[in-house]
């Protein structure tokens, strides 16, 4: 079931789409007796998905096939609109809009007393792909003990400080801004997403696991994402990085990397969540 949803955003300050899949009962529920969602206390696992630069809501479903995957793993899957954003809060003046309040509070709340979705942390997950990598290492690290995991494909956390008026920022201008990253040593002074995660492992908090994903030939990301991977490694995190071989920055890859995330890498449930008698 794919879900389309607007709605005026009190972060944002603008009307702003959703797109959701939502588990439906199918056919091959039918033919092995599996019982679907629809009924009442019925609720699904949950990975909000972050898409990338000159992306929108849409691009997930138009580009792979995530609302298969989700159907045959029995998890919801969110996507909501990060237009150019990066996931960052502005901090000037009144229509200045909180896209990182948003996609970190506004909308799990709204969808959590909307739809039939877990809240609880190993019911929940996050991804992204390339801009939107960053928005998911950004909320799987500042948010740590919401989430169980996180999906980072072709991409990693980039300094992030939000001091910057998002309106006078770009994905050019934030991008070479950012030197690339030579070792897991460097990503501590660069970027205070990498410091809350040391902070985060000496505050003993429960951590997420992250699994990496790059296309081998994806030569403009490959060094920072096996950077960012030993860096949160050291630190004592759980990671996992697969590098699929012959693919750059392109869906393609993408559409592979979810489906092997949904059916292999995630360790999901697979299945309703029922309240318990």
């Amino acid at each position: 079931m794919i879900v389309k949803m607007n709605f005026l955003s009190q972060s944002l300050m603008m009307r702003t789409n959703v797109t959701m899949i939502l588990p439906s009962f199918s056919f091959k529920d039918q033919l092995s007796g599996v019982s679907g969602g629809g009924q009442t206390g019925a609720k699904f696992q949950v990975m909000y998905l972050l898409h990338g630069g000159f992306g929108d809501d849409s691009d997930y479903i138009t580009f792979s096939n995530i609302a298969q995957y989700a159907e045959d793993n029995k998890i919801a899957v969110i996507m909501p609109n990060g237009y150019e954003s990066f996931y960052t809060d502005g901090v000037e003046g009144f229509f200045i809009s909180k896209y990182w309040e948003y996609v970190s509070e506004e909308l799990p709340m709204l969808c959590a007393a909307t739809f039939p979705i877990s809240t609880n942390r190993e019911d929940t997950y996050v991804g992204g792909l390339s801009m939107g990598s960053h928005g998911a290492m950004k909320m799987a690290v500042l948010n740590c003990e919401r989430f169980a995991g996180a999906l980072i494909m072709s991409g990693t956390a980039l300094d992030d400080t939000d001091r910057t008026p998002i309106l006078e920022r770009n994905i050019f201008s934030l991008l070479s801004a950012n030197k690339q990253s030579n070792s897991a040593a460097d990503l501590n002074t660069e970027s205070y997403i990498y410091r809350q995660a040391a902070e985060n492992v000496k505050n003993g908090k429960v951590l997420p696991k992250l699994f990496y994903t790059c296309g081998g030939d994806d030569f403009s990301a490959v060094k920072n994402v096996i950077a960012s991977r030993e860096y949160f490694a050291q630190l004592g995190y759980e990671t996992e990085y697969t590098e699929i071989p012959g693919y750059t920055h392109e869906w393609p890859f993408w559409d592979l990397a979810l489906k092997k995330a949904l059916y292999e890498w995630l360790p999901l449930k697979r299945e309703v969540l029922w309240p318990e008698e």
